[in-house]
């Protein structure tokens, strides 16, 4: 859902309404919170015009219109992979290493391993067999648990190491009689490594026979052909109908004219090591590979039913003796877990303000700071946010953990933290980001870009000198002081669980909680929640 569409800007007709950065388009290397939007950045370092580049998140991969992508006929793609492994120094394990890495990477972003973790792998003889036990690899690095169907051996020491490679990983191999009639009973993903763009004739035995049983397959175990489908001419795609019909394709290098037949709902393209020189040569039109991802999608993207999209939490469960009594203290537990197991912008979270009408509003900003006195952001006080809070100083906090099936909703009174606070915090900042902070009047209508950029080269030579940058008398934090928390650890079958921190005062009456409390003191009750 982490694509270098660049389209000319000539005029901004709506408002270019300037909030906090959103979760999916921070750059992880911006451990400082910025107002201006990660895009803005970015262009205020780049050439001055007005292109705009749109960017995506890590699962979701880069989308290019397959009109305009090349398609290669079997003779180019011969002709190519001559020219890699020949003039321009590509090996054979090389380019099979990158192309099984496509493939695994290609799985990844649309079959989860939380669903669909059993995979078979069903390699062929040649280079596409190869290709297969790759990603076979690959993908047992990533969390599945691939088998190896690989009837045809081949001596060669480049197919043996991959076998090898795979053994020592504990990786199965299936012999093709102990393959279940029904595949869907065993297995989630099926990837068809079986015949390239080389292969030519009818199939023989005993691939016959598995294109048979993955032709009768129905919505599971989903197919996954490398380069070419098995059973399909390179060219001219399934034309006599022997083929399988696989849910998706990733073609290698460009995809072959055969591809422009494929009908299933996720096409990517793997072969980020095409040369310059070989792409002026047979005139491809390539798509951009996002960040640092093998894989671009092509194509259009699936038509889905939305009412039927859901995913099966499977989390450790969250019992009571398990959380702890100070929610602060349970915060802090989950959120030392999220940075530790490696997640994008943990301190991310959705801030819900409302104005003295009484309309909602909210948006992506970052956490700077929490301890027993609150939690803290900063933004720009006359900011939509910024108003809300001076007019009804209360707000939700939501965080939210996708990879650990985690949420977090937090909330209470807002008030503003000391200007001190404001200044040493203000001060820490790159200094980039310090003046993008006098440069966006956040939330206000702007004629265009360019003004936003003269503003920020002005004040770049300014302060060139190295001299203090004066923190803007409207920006600074705020600290949100909680009265409630709820805890969510999502669940298989929507049986979640979710406990709710109230908090109270203690009187002279006793109060019955679900912890020991000294009379007097600040206390939380604790309910657990159905789902």
């Amino acid at each position: 859902m982490r694509s270098v569409i660049r389209r000319r800007v000539t005029t901004m007709i709506s408002a270019f309404l300037l909030q906090s950065p959103p979760l999916s388009s921070i750059s992880p290397k911006h451990h400082q919170y910025s107002l201006l939007p990660l895009t803005t950045q970015r262009f205020l370092t780049a050439s001055h015009s007005f292109r705009l580049r749109t960017f995506s998140t890590r699962s979701i991969p880069n989308m290019q219109d397959s009109a305009s992508v090349s398609y290669l006929s079997q003779r180019e793609a011969a002709e190519i992979d001559e020219t890699l492994m020949g003039p321009l120094g590509f090996s054979v394990d090389q380019l099979m290493e990158l192309a099984g890495l496509s493939v695994a990477t290609s799985v990844a972003e649309v079959y989860k391993p939380s669903e669909y973790s059993r995979v078979l792998a069903i390699c062929g003889p040649g280079n596409n067999g190869g290709d297969g036990l790759v990603a076979a690899r690959h993908l047992h690095h990533f969390g599945y648990k691939p088998s190896i169907c690989y009837p045809k051996r081949t001596s060669k020491p480049l197919y043996t190491g991959l076998v090898t490679q795979l053994e020592s990983l504990s990786v199965p191999f299936v012999s093709v009689d102990d393959l279940p009639e029904d595949l869907s009973k065993d297995f989630d993903v099926i990837i068809d490594a079986i015949f390239g763009f080389s292969f030519h004739g009818a199939p023989r035995p005993p691939f016959d026979d598995i294109i048979r049983r993955l032709q009768t397959l129905q919505k599971r175990p989903v197919i996954v052909s490398v380069d070419i489908p098995s059973g399909w001419h390179v060219e001219e795609g399934d034309h006599e109908g022997g083929g399988i019909k696989p849910d998706m394709l990733v073609s290698l290098t460009a995809p072959k004219l055969c591809a422009k037949s494929f009908s299933g709902p996720h096409h990517f393209l793997g072969g980020r090591f095409v040369p310059p020189s070989v792409a002026e040569k047979y005139k491809l039109e390539l798509p951009s590979y996002p960040g640092t991802s093998m894989c671009v999608r092509i194509g259009k993207p699936p038509k889905v039913d939305i009412s039927a999209m859901r995913v099966n939490y499977v989390s450790p469960e969250l019992l009571e003796d398990q959380v702890e009594s100070d929610p602060v203290l349970q915060f802090r537990k989950w959120f030392d877990e999220a940075v530790a197991a490696g997640l994008r912008e943990t301190n991310a979270m959705a801030l819900s303000t409302t104005s003295k009408d009484r309309k909602p509003s909210s948006r992506m900003v970052l956490l700077k700071g929490f301890d027993e006195n609150g939690f803290v952001w900063f933004t720009n006080y006359e900011s939509k946010k910024g108003s809300d809070l001076s007019e009804n100083p209360f707000a939700a906090l939501l965080f939210y953990w996708e990879d650990m099936n985690r949420q977090v909703r937090i909330e209470g009174p807002v008030e503003r933290i000391s200007e001190e606070e404001s200044e040493n915090y203000y001060h820490s900042r790159p200094r980039g980001s310090q003046i993008g902070a006098i440069v966006s009047k956040q939330s206000s209508v702007v004629p265009g870009r360019h003004v936003l950029y003269d503003e920020y080269e002005e004040l770049t030579k300014k302060y060139s000198d190295g001299s203090v940058i004066p923190k803007p008398k409207n920006w600074g934090g705020f600290r949100l002081k909680p009265n409630l928390f709820e805890f969510w650890q999502g669940q298989p079958s929507r049986l979640h669980d979710r406990y709710l921190f109230t908090y109270i005062a203690v009187s002279w009456r006793p109060v019955r909680l679900q912890y020991s409390l000294q009379e007097g003191n600040p206390a939380w009750i604790i309910r657990r929640l159905a789902p």
